[in-house]
């Protein structure tokens, strides 16, 4: 058999095995050969009823993104829950209106059942509370404005 042969029969292989596995793209090199294999994937656009609802979704989202540009936006070192106080019942860190110094706890974020003290990251005092407690929290999300 001729090597276009067998190339046109490795290409059929490698084209049912996308198919197959529902790859994009397969590419195999040996010595002599170099045989890349892509095919193209249609995505199928949303219905246009449901466009709507994105800007409306995303008009909430601006009043935190100004939070978090705040020059005294604490933000989240990490993903998990945001605990306001030591213990359940006890009096919270801080409070609106609470006077804080560079490195004082201001919450907790537990994170893979580790309790993580997050500091102040300057003195100042305490305007705005974002989160509740319990509440979950993403990496960057802003937690607390201090003034």
């Amino acid at each position: 058999m001729s090597k276009a042969g067998v190339d046109q029969e490795l290409i059929r292989k490698l084209a049912a095995l996308l198919k197959e596995t529902d790859l994009s793209e397969i590419e195999i090199e040996t010595d002599d050969l170099k045989l890349r294999v892509a095919r193209q994937i249609t995505q199928v656009s949303m219905p246009v009823a449901a466009a709507p609802a994105a800007p409306a979704a995303a008009a909430p989202a601006a009043a935190p993104a100004s939070d978090a540009s705040h020059p005294g936006a604490l933000t989240s070192p990490m993903v998990g829950t945001a605990y306001l106080a030591p213990e359940p019942g006890a009096a919270p860190f801080v409070t609106v209106g609470s006077k804080v110094t560079a490195g004082q706890t201001v919450l907790i974020v537990e994170a893979m059942k580790t309790m993580n003290h997050i500091p102040a990251h300057r003195a100042g005092t305490v305007t705005k509370i974002l989160v509740e407690d319990g509440q979950p929290v993403e990496f960057g999300e802003p937690l607390v404005i201090i003034e």
